[in-house]
């Protein structure tokens, strides 16, 4: 492996029999031979390979039921450049039974995204003319015809055993109401994006997880909800969508607040009792920001969705008010020790991002989710 001159690393996918167990990240200034690849991966996953092999040796085939229908959601805005990249990505998968792609135009500038939609015979289109993501997944699931959905965000592509994953979760799992996966880095060609690597991605590791209503040992479950997954690659029952009467339009509204409404359906979804599954195997790619500046934006966002989120549940009546203040406290605090590390220079991320992502929580905590509100009804009564 040899590196071009604006190249200084090493981004490595590691598979078994095709399905992830690991990714190292590392610094490099000259070529890497075989050699030291080999030794790389040695140290970093041998255990893993070997515990990967028992465990193909020890683990019964699970029953090859029949994988439930499913819609595969992509919720878009003037986007059409990257949705063509997930499309593209997808069309492998269109000749499957009881498999469908909808595509949720939210309030469309002009006619760009259903042009292009119009190009990929099989795929279905539909519109949201209210703004806001979580009008659109909405829209999504009332539309859907499967008995599943899989969210999608327009800028990620599904790698080649994506559905297998998905379909690994449901047989092992038959009583699961929500899958989500893996999310890696479609590229790492700028500083942000490695710089967001380095701080963990998108990430939530690369054992099956299965999560209920307790986790011994987390204090914070189930209102710490970042550790179920993401949402720009998660899956749910639509029964238990319409049960839950689906997602709270007033998080992930987009610019104002552009965050928050998946925490909160992956919280909602195991306090009413139901299973969620974390399947790696389960894996798509995103296109991370490549600007240190939209980098840091993010961050802020993420801190200003996450104590929206919270300040929902914070509100007088709230069943688990309690959970939701030790999960204030123990971020903040959690929050001004990175930003000592990063003081100190022990920090993947410079000063700024941790300050931004600080200053998005306080914002968010204070009043945010009341404000999003408000803006919803305007919203609401200009698209009665």
């Amino acid at each position: 492996m040899t590196f071009t001159e604006n190249e200084s690393g090493v981004g490595l996918l590691i598979r078994r029999r095709g399905s992830p167990i690991g990714y190292l990240l590392r610094e490099a200034e000259s070529r890497v031979s075989p050699e030291t690849l080999r030794e790389w991966i040695s140290q970093e996953f041998g255990p893993k390979i070997l515990e990967e092999a028992i465990l193909e040796e020890l683990t019964p085939p699970v029953r090859n039921a029949a994988p439930p229908t499913l819609t595969v959601a992509i919720c878009t805005h003037a986007r059409a450049d990257v949705l063509a990249r997930c499309l593209a990505s997808l069309a492998p998968l269109q000749s499957l039974p009881n498999f469908e792609i909808l595509v949720v135009d939210n309030a469309p500038p002009d006619a760009t995204i259903a042009e292009l939609v119009s190009k990929h015979p099989g795929v279905r289109y539909t519109t949201e003319p209210r703004p806001g993501l979580d009008f659109a997944r909405n829209r999504a699931w009332q539309e859907a015809r499967g008995e599943w959905v899989a969210y999608l965000d327009d800028d990620t592509t599904v790698d080649a055993q994506w559905f297998e994953g998905l379909v690994e979760g449901w047989r092992e799992n038959p009583d699961a109401a929500a899958i989500t996966g893996l999310v890696l880095p479609g590229e790492l060609s700028t500083r942000a994006q490695i710089l967001f690597e380095k701080r963990g991605g998108f990430r939530r590791g690369f054992d099956t997880r299965r999560f209920g209503s307790t986790l011994p040992g987390n204090a914070l479950h189930p209102a710490g909800a970042g550790i179920f997954g993401t949402g720009c690659n998660m899956a749910f029952r639509k029964d238990v969508l319409r049960d839950l009467g689906g997602f709270d339009e007033a998080l992930d509204t987009g610019r104002p607040l552009p965050g928050g409404g998946d925490l909160d359906m992956f919280f909602r979804v195991i306090a009413a009792g139901h299973v969620l599954v974390y399947e790696p195997h389960c894996l798509v790619f995103h296109e991370h920001r490549k600007t240190e500046a939209a980098l840091r934006h993010q961050y802020y966002t993420w801190g200003l969705g996450l104590m929206a989120y919270v300040g929902k549940h914070l509100r007088p009546g709230e069943p688990r008010r309690e959970l939701f203040e030790r999960l204030t406290r123990w971020w903040f605090r959690d929050m001004l020790r990175q930003l000592k590390d990063a003081v100190r220079g022990r920090h993947p991320l410079p000063i700024s991002m941790v300050l931004a992502e600080l200053w998005g929580g306080a914002v968010g905590l204070c009043g945010e989710y009341r404000r999003s509100q408000r803006r919803i009804e305007k919203i609401k009564a200009a698209h009665p």
